[in-house]
């Protein structure tokens, strides 16, 4: 019987390293899955299309940005919480940008890896939480963390969300000014599946869940990750200590309801959905 094919994708950062060397150990293998790593620098943006274009059939990303596209047809569901700490936001401008902390930051270009992306609806939902709203001409589409240099720099744009620690280098290299921080009120990061997917291999799916949630258990308890994890993704030690101990994954597919009615209450009080939106199954039922 041959290996079941499961096309899977995450953003090219620490959080995934779990299954990275889950997926190093041979342990998908010797439970006859195969599976398929793509790496998504363009975000969560990316992944959700990529996801509707049956491109992959699994995706690990942001909260929020898979939950508004499922509302918007993405025919997909969550399969399992992942990350369920919130998210740390930096928030950037170039260095020769005169914007400082508190400053006041949306009447200004926001740099935005996609629409729909991470970056794009937590500039929303940070404006929408101080009374403020943000227009449509106000996003500039910058593709990735390379395109939004580039457009900082330039002065093309003022400012730009991205997670913090992966940011950290290039703040700390004199390439990017960090003037804030924003912390989502949910857990960051969920697993998301084709429906195509829970359809055609359940079985497959609730494996790869067990094997990615017993790594991330062993990840959790074993404090060497975190000399490994500063090498492999050229981080300081002293930056992935910090994130390493404020960071905490799921030790099961549970995905709490209560959690998922706040991410669509905010996502409604930011007009990113309608108020009247009709709410699909978020959640896998298995």
């Amino acid at each position: 019987m041959s290996d079941t094919i499961i096309r899977i994708g995450g953003v090219p950062e620490h959080f995934n390293l779990p299954i990275h060397l889950a997926n190093e150990r041979g342990e998908f293998k010797r439970h006859g899955i195969n599976l398929e790593w793509t790496d998504f620098y363009g975000g969560t943006g990316q992944m959700t299309k990529a996801l509707r274009e049956d491109e992959v059939d699994v995706c690990l990303l942001l909260t929020e940005g898979i939950l508004a596209d499922i509302i918007k047809g993405n025919p997909s569901k969550v399969i399992s919480e992942y990350v369920i700490t919130p998210l740390t936001w930096g928030i950037h401008t170039g260095m020769n940008n005169p914007l400082q902390p508190h400053d006041f930051l949306f009447d200004k270009q926001h740099a935005i890896s996609r629409l729909g992306s991470g970056s794009h609806l937590i500039s929303i939902v940070n404006a929408n939480s101080k009374g403020q709203s943000m227009s449509a001409d106000q996003f500039t589409v910058i593709q990735n963390l390379d395109g939004a240099l580039a457009s900082l720099k330039s002065g093309e744009t003022d400012v730009f969300y991205w997670e913090k620690y992966t940011t950290k280098p290039y703040v700390d290299a004199g390439k990017l000014k960090r003037i804030g921080e924003y912390l989502t009120p949910w857990p960051c990061f969920v697993i998301a599946a084709s429906e195509e997917i829970l359809t055609q291999a359940p079985e497959a799916i609730d494996k790869m869940l067990d094997i990615i949630q017993e790594s991330c258990k062993q990840f959790m308890h074993n404090d060497s990750m975190i000399p490994l994890t500063s090498k492999r993704y050229d981080q300081k030690l002293k930056d992935i200590e910090r994130w390493y101990h404020s960071t905490e994954w799921a030790a099961d597919s549970w995905v709490s309801d209560k959690m998922i009615k706040s991410v669509v209450f905010h996502l409604k009080a930011a007009g990113i959905i309608d108020q009247d939106q009709l709410i699909p199954e978020l959640i896998w039922k298995r």
